[in-house]
């Protein structure tokens, strides 16, 4: 891939997921590097950890859902919002959607703009956009965590503070000890922090650790099966993100342009991460938020299509 050309614009390899059994009825539903989701079969009913970007995409979700059992989909969690995890969400209707309240916010503040930002920056993942019919919006919301009950399994819905997004949560099996974590953890994937909160992703992510998972969906990548390797990939985001705020403190320190900063970053993180899928792609977003928190902006500035296309040609041009 051309590293100049637009975010992902030119990646056109088709990845399909696999089914992959975390644990007893418990699954993820995983691609190489594009998102993943999975979902829990209950007694009587499926619960979905996010979904596609679009409902042909989804169809292909529910397909494996339906290869492991007929129960009735009747709960769709979403971990955060972005569009390229969420808009598939169409295709099961018959779903009770459920997030933090921070989400359903961030839909009502961003989601439009979010959606046509995510279509021009990584088309293939849009398949048969036509069939959106939306933003996709919860119809339950919770503030710090819930419990569902499948039977006696307890699963867990919490939020345990900003990281991608503001509202990021993620879906805990505590008797199981397996972890759905959206993309708070990346298993060697690049980071997106374009809407992030860097410095305080970095609690969020001690906390994620400190429920000593065993299994884990990560937000890109493999499925991380033991509790070294979920330590590994947690750690593994994080020194992502303490590099990038690195730089992006010594570049405002010198007075130096966003440009120099995300250069200078560029050639310092290449080494190591260069070969992580969508690195071109997502650090000059990152680069650029992480020199508008450590300037005072609190709350990422929106993406919109047109403000990619501006950031990117500032970068490269």
């Amino acid at each position: 891939m051309n590293p100049v050309s637009f975010a992902s614009e030119s990646d056109t390899r088709e990845q399909h997921g696999r089914l992959v059994e975390l644990g007893n009825d418990v699954f993820g539903f995983m691609s190489d590097s594009d998102p993943n989701c999975g979902f829990i079969v209950g007694d009587d009913a499926v619960l979905l950890v996010d979904t596609r970007a679009t409902p042909a995409l989804a169809r292909e979700l529910r397909s494996a859902v339906r290869s492991v059992t007929d129960k009735p989909i009747r709960y769709l969690f979403l971990t955060h919002y972005h569009a390229v995890r969420v808009l598939g969400a169409a295709e099961f209707g018959e779903a009770t959607i459920i997030s933090s309240a921070q989400t359903r916010q961030w839909i009502l503040e961003r989601g439009q703009a979010d959606f046509d930002s995510e279509l021009g920056r990584f088309p293939r993942l849009f398949a048969n956009v036509e069939e959106v019919p939306g933003l996709t919006m919860p119809h339950l919301t919770f503030d710090g965590g819930m419990s569902l009950w499948f039977g006696q399994r307890e699963i867990q819905l919490m939020r345990f503070g900003a990281g991608h997004s503001y509202g990021d949560s993620v879906c805990w099996l505590p008797g199981d000890k397996i972890l759905f974590t959206g993309d708070l953890v990346e298993n060697r994937c690049g980071v997106y922090a374009g809407d992030g909160y860097l410095q305080a992703w970095s609690g969020t992510l001690q906390q994620l650790r400190n429920l000593d998972a065993e299994v884990a969906v990560p937000g890109r990548g493999a499925a991380l099966i033991g509790a070294a390797q979920v330590r590994d990939a947690i750690d593994g985001t994080r020194g992502f993100l303490d590099t990038i705020l690195a730089h992006a403190r010594s570049s405002l320190d010198n007075g130096e342009s966003l440009r120099t900063c995300y250069e200078k970053t560029l050639a310092a993180m290449k080494p190591s991460y260069g070969d992580w899928p969508v690195f071109q792609h997502v650090l000059p977003f990152d680069v650029a938020r992480a020199m508008e928190e450590l300037s005072g902006g609190e709350h990422p500035t929106v993406w919109t299509a047109e403000r990619d296309r501006e950031l990117w040609d500032l970068l490269h041009g």
